[in-house]
């Protein structure tokens, strides 16, 4: 990982999902890495901080995370938009080179054998909460967050700061059919809780 990417703690691991972004949701299991993007996550509990995040029983990373336990779910930005689109819309099972494809670069990380996607905004690690009957009838997957990272760019101290950021940084929120809006400008209450 670069100087710029610091771990985040876990007890702000969920302020990374807090602002409803796109996600890509990555996974490995005996070799095979798959990434897709998914625009249903957010935060579920603080201690110990967990994440959900719904998944088609069509997608091929679905079955890497109920074989492997484990996934990642990462922030892409502006500058990732095609890569964000061309994950979302292609199969592995139907193009086996589809990561290269997409363009898209895994970060190795010693520590961990998850599949890291380049360039991100923040990564999020989750290892598996089953609940099978929320996954078979709502596709619905919970994921205990065991470790985070943000790029101090835009994510440091446990806030964002797109505000002071160049642009390509912001995060995405896909709306439909390959039409996204990058996080905005901040709005802040007076006398709000800045903790």
């Amino acid at each position: 990982m670069t100087s710029s990417i610091l771990p985040v703690p876990l007890d702000k691991a969920t302020r990374l999902l807090n602002h409803g972004p796109t996600v890509l949701v990555s996974a490995r299991h005996q070799g095979v890495d798959n990434v897709m993007a998914a625009a249903w996550a957010c935060a579920l509990d603080f201690t110990p901080p967990k994440v959900t995040v719904v998944l088609d029983k069509s997608c091929k990373t679905r079955e890497l995370i109920e074989q492997s336990g484990y996934f990642v779910l990462q922030l892409p930005t502006v500058a990732q938009r095609d890569l964000a689109y061309a994950v979302g819309t292609r199969s592995l099972a139907d193009d086996p080179d589809k990561l290269a494809h997409a363009g898209v670069t895994l970060l190795t990380e010693p520590d961990l054998s998850l599949p890291l996607v380049a360039g991100c905004a923040a990564w999020l690690c989750c290892r598996l909460v089953p609940e099978p009957h929320n996954q078979q009838q709502y596709d619905l997957f919970i994921g205990e967050v065991e470790s985070a990272w943000a790029d101090a760019r835009v994510f440091r101290d446990g806030h964002w700061h797109f505000e002071e950021a160049d642009p390509a940084w912001r995060t995405i929120h896909h709306v439909a059919g390959g039409h996204f809006y990058a996080i905005g400008e901040p709005v802040n209450v007076a006398g709000g809780d800045d903790e």
